[in-house]
């Protein structure tokens, strides 16, 4: 199978022969790997009961998959990228905002991915074999899956498709053989050794929960939808089944593998790591199983996610070649991986990570939504390829390529996310005014969305999509402005 060529240009009518099955596959078969699975042990890890983590991450999902769910259908209409897409309303070079807030989510969710995957391999090898499970080992381990995700990521989204499909199977039947190897020893009660409630409350830490375990993980989708439903063509699935078909994948995509989390934290009394009481706790035939969870898995879903990091490097280094800006990406990653092993806890790492990067992105995702409903999803798909060929010009030029209103916007947003956060190690000022819940995401997201509302109100610079397509092709110059 050939190495994709395309970047964040226009996809062709004729090359976008994807459909809704295939973007249930690809949401499914990449979230069944330990990078998501752990999500669900960090409930039991805040001190909550079986049923109270088994809520919060089925409220936190669902709300953030109603929300989460409708970006698809932008790059149905556009055949490019959501941050590409979203030059729209933050104009085409105000669209690298969207680009850096994809880069990060892809960036910190590969690490995780390929972090958590090495560390069981590791602890399964030592069972298996007596592999010490010193710096060289994981380093190895780390070097290998880091490797086996960039030949993935190179190759594209034919070759992350197929390894779904496959993927999608073949972990299902895995972890439910884990559930048979694990029930023996699950109970309901709350782990004692994680020494009651985190946030020293039950309705704080439930929301804690909720928002870092459940919500995140659609709001890890806010850039990436747009890399598979680009190959999808309008003519050919209306948008009601692209967005049915991205409901249910991000459904089944994250619960399944988040609730085998919170169920094999309970069975194995993983109240303060999670990957050594795993596999401690597994039954001696069931070892070999978890290795291949462990690394197929991990493949499959850091391939994804690194396949995303290089189209948005891309975006903001037009010059780069997608393969060249994902190798670059992977090098990144993989340091990041080794920082995160040596250097972080990871409840902390991980809960602090998806906070900030979900309080971060929400406000812009509500402004491209915003966007995308004023425009009625009709874009000049030519005129968001400007910032990528170094033209100047276009309908999306708005002030040298940026929308200032949009980009303050969501900046706005941002902030009031980021000092209303609650963080292990970090309360922001704004929580008193909540009780101590962190609604960090929902303060962030109706903030950057009414003060882009209010901005906008008149210029109605968000419905300027909708203009005659010849006409805006017209402004469009390759020389200087």
């Amino acid at each position: 199978m050939p190495i994709e060529q395309r970047g964040v240009d226009t996809i062709p009518d004729q090359e976008r022969t994807s459909g809704p099955r295939d973007l249930v596959s690809i949401l499914l078969g990449s979230n069944l790997c330990f990078g998501v699975i752990i999500f669900g042990w960090l409930p039991p890890s805040f001190g909550l009961g079986w049923w109270a983590s088994v809520s919060a991450v089925a409220a936190g999902t669902v709300v953030g998959t109603l929300f989460t769910a409708p970006l698809a259908l932008v790059s149905l209409r556009t055949a490019t990228n959501l941050s590409t897409s979203s030059g729209a309303q933050f104009g085409v070079r105000g669209r690298l905002v969207g680009s850096v807030v994809g880069l990060l989510l892809a960036l910190g969710y590969t690490a995780l991915t390929v972090w958590i995957g090495g560390d069981v391999m590791v602890s399964v090898l030592h069972r298996l074999f007596g592999l010490t499970a010193g710096p060289v080992s994981y380093a190895v381990v780390y070097t290998l899956l880091a490797a086996a995700t960039v030949a993935g990521a190179v190759y594209g989204y034919r070759v992350l498709l197929t390894m779904s499909r496959v993927l999608s199977f073949g972990m299902t039947a895995l972890l439910v053989l884990g559930v048979f190897a694990y029930a023996p020893h699950f109970g309901t009660a709350a782990l004692p050794e994680a020494g009651g409630y985190l946030l020293g409350g039950f309705w704080p830490t439930w929301f804690l929960a909720a928002v870092a375990a459940g919500l995140s993980g659609p709001i890890a989708f806010i850039t990436l939808l747009g890399d598979y439903t680009r190959y999808m063509s309008p003519h050919r699935h209306s948008p009601r089944r692209v967005l049915h078909a991205t409901w249910l994948g991000l459904v089944l995509g994250l619960l399944v593998p988040q609730l085998f989390g919170t169920f094999t934290a309970y069975a194995s009394r993983a109240a303060l790591d999670y990957a050594g009481p795993l596999v401690a706790a597994s039954p001696a035939w069931y070892l070999v199983p978890l290795l291949l969870a462990a690394s197929a898995g991990s493949v499959g879903n850091a391939g994804l996610m690194l396949y995303s990091m290089g189209l948005d490097l891309d975006a903001i280094l037009p010059r780069a070649s997608r393969a060249r800006a994902t190798f670059t990406v992977a090098v990144v990653a993989t340091v990041c991986v080794f920082a995160g092993h040596y250097a972080w806890n990871a409840q902390s790492a991980m809960t602090s990570f998806v906070l900030l990067l979900t309080a971060i992105g929400t406000p812009w995702a509500v402004i491209t939504l915003i966007g995308f409903v004023r425009c009625r999803g009709v874009y000049d798909a030519d005129a968001l390829q400007v910032f990528n060929r170094r033209s100047h010009g276009g309908v999306y030029w708005y002030r040298a390529g940026w929308n200032v209103r949009a980009t303050v916007s969501w900046a706005v947003g941002a902030g009031v996310g980021l000092l209303a956060v609650s963080l292990p190690s970090y309360r922001g000022p704004l929580l008193h005014l909540t009780g101590g819940v962190d609604c960090s995401f929902l303060l962030s997201g109706a903030a950057g969305g009414a003060v882009y509302l209010l901005l906008t109100a008149r210029g109605r610079e968000g419905a300027r999509a909708a203009v005659d397509t010849e006409s805006a092709a017209a402004l469009v110059t390759s020389g200087e402005r």
